[in-house]
């Protein structure tokens, strides 16, 4: 395990937002919000906060290397700081920029430490809800502080309620079965932003959540928080998720192993 200390990484977030997200929060001037290749939207303030991010936690972890979102953009070939042996830093500045951009609280950093294609540990961070939810392998998970401890009730499919996060970047096929076997279960709007959906699953707001995009800043630290929590995170095919996929139908996430397959059934058991 790379020495580093998961208090400082929480810090350096937190003052990372302080100083170069949240000043500009409801703030941002003309030209300061663009259009990636792609067209999702970046805005300075990703750039900045990476920037920074990258920076700090390089020099809390001497050796460490860094896979960031708006560097990825830039250099698709940093991706493949996954498979060597350094650790690597995986950094999303801003997930939901969308929301940030257009004033909407529902945005977070996510941070994830990850070394030969392993999670070791992960934070997100939503400023502007001063809230926070963290992981550290075989040492669990805490929300704001607190130990997380995923002991709700099982409940029929329909009972539970989760998002769906199938049609933007879903296959056809895979939004047709969605929108088909949806009312099987309790579908709820989903928010924007993996990092929110991520803090519902482990503060018991919703049960699943199912996403078709597989970037490892979007899943890496989530999937990990869910999973020191006792929840599950797998994809379709059945294997659990690791950062270095980027390529699958979808993944679900449930609070437990019985969910995780209610779910399953409900909405691909005819597949």
């Amino acid at each position: 395990m790379p020495r580093f200390d998961p208090d400082t990484v929480s810090r350096l977030i937190r003052e990372t937002a302080e100083t170069e997200i949240l000043p500009r929060f409801r703030h941002l001037a003309d030209g300061e919000v663009m259009r990636k290749q792609g067209g999702e939207l970046v805005t300075v303030a990703d750039e900045a906060a990476e920037a920074r991010l990258s920076q700090l936690l390089s020099d809390h972890l001497p050796g460490s290397v860094v896979l960031g979102e708006e560097g990825a953009a830039r250099d698709p070939s940093v991706f493949d700081r996954l498979n060597d042996s350094d650790p690597v830093w995986v950094i999303d500045p801003i997930d939901g920029t969308n929301n940030f951009a257009a004033g909407r609280e529902t945005f977070a950093v996510m941070v994830a430490l990850v070394q030969g294609g392993e999670t070791l540990a992960a934070w997100i961070d939503m400023p502007a809800r001063d809230t926070c939810i963290a992981g550290v392998a075989g040492a669990g998970a805490t929300h704001d502080g607190e130990r997380i401890i995923l002991d709700q009730p099982e409940l029929a499919a329909a009972e539970m309620s989760g998002t769906l996060n199938a049609s933007t970047f879903a296959t056809k096929a895979m939004a047709r079965q969605v929108d088909k076997r949806r009312s099987r279960v309790s579908a709820v709007k989903t928010l924007g932003c993996a990092g929110a959906e991520y803090v519902r699953l482990v503060s018991g707001e919703i049960r699943f959540a199912l996403f078709t995009k597989l970037m490892p800043w979007d899943h890496a630290p989530g999937s990990f928080i869910l999973a020191e929590a006792g929840g599950v995170a797998r994809l379709l095919d059945g294997h659990d998720y690791v950062p270095t996929r980027r390529e699958g139908n979808g993944l679900l996430h449930a609070y437990s192993e019985q969910a995780w397959h209610t779910v399953y059934e409900a909405l691909f058991g005819d597949l």
